[in-house]
């Protein structure tokens, strides 16, 4: 599969993400742990400016569109895009970093490729499934790019759509992965809502 068709796969299943977010599960705490996604987000972006000698005009996170905004990116063409797809790498080093040192290596990574696969890993009398399960719940924050993203390199994104490099491939499948797991479980809590909803109205 080609690097600008996984780009785009995985900017449409974010964007479907976060669109279930805001439109049925609004609520404190789900928006807190949007903001976590958003943080791990902007700040990939952030670090990518830093390394492409893109200086940064704003840094916005907490607020209703968090962004990153930079001048042009010193490395021609490969920096505008390295900074755009910059939190699919952040995002998953992110979740990398949190399975490794703090759930002790509890998920099998690899498995991760395969939503179903990492579902079946998820053991909801174990708290490590339970901070998995939450940081899930904004990972479409955290991996996907953004439109703005998109349109800052479709020149560059035409290009990659004829490009395949199998572990670029990978780590992006990864990500669209955890995206699908991510909309699933919003598609549960958005279902076991409306049940609950539409039982408590008939008692």
């Amino acid at each position: 599969m080609s690097l600008g068709i996984v780009i785009v796969l995985i900017a449409a299943f974010g964007y479907l993400s976060n669109t279930l977010n805001w439109r049925y599960l609004n609520f404190g705490v789900i928006r807190l742990l949007y903001y976590v996604g958003a943080l791990v987000h902007e700040t990939s972006h952030a670090v990518l400016c830093v390394f492409t000698g893109a200086k940064i005009r704003e840094f916005t996170v907490f607020t209703e569109q968090p962004r990153v905004i930079h001048e042009r990116s010193k490395v021609p063409f490969v920096g505008e895009l390295l900074i755009s797809a910059a939190p699919i790498a952040g995002g998953l080093l992110f979740l990398f970093l949190v399975n490794h040192y703090i759930l002790g290596n509890y998920f099998t990574l690899p498995q991760i490729v395969a939503p179903l696969g990492f579902l079946m890993q998820i053991n909801l009398l174990q708290w490590q499934s339970w901070i998995m399960i939450f940081l899930l719940f904004n990972v479409g924050a955290m991996l996907g790019p953004s439109t703005q993203d998109l349109k800052n390199v479709w020149p560059m994104l035409i290009i990659l759509l004829f490009i395949s490099y199998a572990p670029f491939a990978a780590f992006g499948l990864m990500a669209l992965s955890l995206i699908m797991v991510n909309i699933v479980l919003q598609l549960i809590v958005i279902f076991g809502m409306k049940l609950y909803w539409s039982i408590t109205r008939t008692m």
